[in-house]
């Protein structure tokens, strides 16, 4: 069925046909309407759930690791300074292997206050153990619910995901959205029923302390499954392909970028906006793509490495920013391509920091500007947009 919803809408019907069982949030803006949305599907009784009240970010995640740890199916959604008070527990949820899908409202932290996007807060949590997704839109917001669910449950991986969209551009804004039947994700998505769990009729112990002998053996397992979720996202989109008819473009979305003089790598809803960017350059004899980069974590090593094989030029737009040198996404790339020969020229773009708009006139200023690195000009670091700088 196809109804006109905000990505929040989009993020609370997904937790809805993949049947979560136990959601627990507490609300901050731009994420409140997810869970007021699933509140009130809760309190129709059009969806069959427990939702756990609590008075904290950080008590939500920790009802649901316990009620992922006994079985159940659970959900979550938050933002920005919402999404950092769980810091603690992210890791204990990954630690735990629990499949706990999250919609993280992509949101500037503060001080000074930001209600605005960029995704400084999901950066803040790339090494916690947690998969992560950054949707173009809010078809892909739905979907990749549903993808989520399937492989982190799958007992080979059992890590948690993170959905994030960006705020008001997805969380707020309302495009046509294909809700599918929950028969139709019943076929795709098996009920969740782990091989381990709490029940007094079996108990194990979770979570226990141990020595130092066997502490390095856990996290090389988590370590594995990430690994392994490679190639599992791969597997799920395809079969969710066949089953629904939709695809999102895999781990990394490549548009026009064969034997592109030069390609922008870009996440999130300002994909959009590049893609039509690339349609105008490339009809005024300019050879530009744009690449997506779908899936965070696990980083996608061998997309990365074929974008390299595609364009001698990349320019990586990073919407958060570090203290290290290069911006989060840049500096996965550079590691990716580490030791490989006839490496592309690269540079790195911070964009759109605070909601900072990024239009198709910035935009395609950032595809000239990278073209031209093939005349020697500067390969290192520039924020766009910042005033006294020569600011767009």
């Amino acid at each position: 069925m196809k109804m006109v919803m905000t990505g929040n809408y989009a993020s609370a019907y997904g937790a809805k046909v993949c049947r979560a069982e136990v959601i627990s949030a507490y609300p901050i803006t731009p994420q409140t309407s997810v869970v007021e949305k699933i509140a009130s599907l809760v309190s129709s009784g059009e969806m069959k759930a427990q939702f756990v009240n609590v008075e904290s970010e950080h008590s939500a995640m920790a009802a649901l690791i316990s009620a992922s740890m006994t079985g159940a199916r659970t959900y979550t959604a938050t933002s920005s300074h919402g999404l950092l008070l769980m810091h603690e527990l992210l890791i204990w949820a990954a630690g735990a292997r629990t499949p706990i899908v999250m919609s993280n409202i992509c949101r500037a932290n503060g001080p000074p206050w930001s209600v605005w996007a960029d995704h400084h807060d999901a950066m803040a949590q790339r090494d916690t153990g947690w998969m992560q997704v950054f949707c173009e839109g809010n078809q892909e917001v739905l979907d990749s619910i549903i993808m989520s669910y399937k492989l982190a449950e799958r007992p080979d991986i059992r890590l948690p995901s993170m959905i994030n969209e960006d705020a008001f551009i997805l969380s707020h804004t309302v495009e046509p959205v294909d809700v599918p039947d929950m028969e139709l994700v019943d076929e795709f998505l098996p009920s969740y029923n782990p091989r381990f769990k709490l029940d007094v009729d079996e108990p194990y112990g979770f979570g226990s302390l141990v020595m130092p002998d066997m502490y390095m053996e856990f996290r090389y397992k988590i370590n594995e499954a990430m690994e392994a979720a490679r190639q599992g996202w791969r597997d799920v989109e395809k079969d969710f392909e066949k089953t629904f008819g939709r695809n999102h473009g895999g781990l990394v979305e490549f548009y026009n970028c064969e034997d592109a003089d030069a390609v922008l790598l870009i996440m999130g809803s300002v994909a959009s906006t590049a893609k039509d960017v690339v349609d105008k350059l490339c009809s005024e004899g300019k050879k530009v793509g744009m690449a997506r980069l779908r899936v965070y974590r696990p980083f996608p090593v061998e997309e990365i490495r074929k974008l390299a094989g595609m364009t001698n030029i990349i320019g990586i737009c990073d919407h958060s920013y570090t203290f290290g040198h290069w911006g989060p996404m840049a500096q996965e790339v550079r590691g990716a391509l580490y030791g490989i020969a006839d490496q592309p020229v690269m540079k790195n773009y911070i964009i759109g920091l605070g909601g900072k708009d990024m239009t198709p006139e910035i935009l395609e200023k950032i595809f000239l500007k990278t073209l031209a690195l093939k005349d020697g000009a500067d390969q290192e670091i520039e924020w766009i947009g910042v005033k006294g700088l020569g600011g767009w």
